[in-house]
């Protein structure tokens, strides 16, 4: 009976994102947590001689969060932009999974037409050791650079 090997999970530290923003690469080396979903969006359909609502997929919708450390003004800058001026930034975020100590390889995703929802602007916190902030988005493409590869199995 084969089974996954606990050295082929991998680490959620042994990762690395990337934002590209307006031809800038931003290295996002202050997230501590991201994540990113695809919703299908259904249609109910009902058919003669089935009492069954059947579903039909119609279309999806990207969003995600990702918590990073309170030391970047990027993103409150971005958002006062669109304050100030009415243009919106919309960019990408590359994701890479990589544990060396696992036989899967890497997995790197792109994440593209990413905007920003909201920006907590200003923050203070007198119990907290070390200020972050949640920050949702959306996102309207995705792309599977590098997959991983099967385990080996013991």
């Amino acid at each position: 009976m084969a089974f996954l090997q606990a050295t082929d999970t991998i680490s959620g530290q042994e990762g690395r994102a990337y934002a590209t923003i307006n031809g800038q690469v931003e290295e996002m080396f202050y997230i501590k947590a991201l994540e990113a979903k695809v919703e299908k969006e259904k249609a109910e359909v009902k058919t003669l001689g089935k009492r069954v609502t059947q579903h039909k997929a119609i279309g999806w919708s990207g969003s995600g969060s990702m918590t990073v450390y309170y030391v970047t003004s990027l993103f409150r800058q971005m958002m006062l932009d669109y304050i100030k001026s009415g243009r919106d930034t919309y960019f990408s975020i590359v994701v890479v999974n990589e544990d060396p100590a696992s036989s899967i390889g890497k997995q790197t995703i792109t994440l593209s037409g990413v905007n920003l929802n909201s920006i907590i602007m200003a923050k203070l916190d007198t119990e907290s050791e070390g200020l972050d902030e949640e920050i949702e988005f959306t996102f309207e493409d995705v792309d599977i650079q590098d997959k991983f590869v099967k385990p080996i199995q013991a």
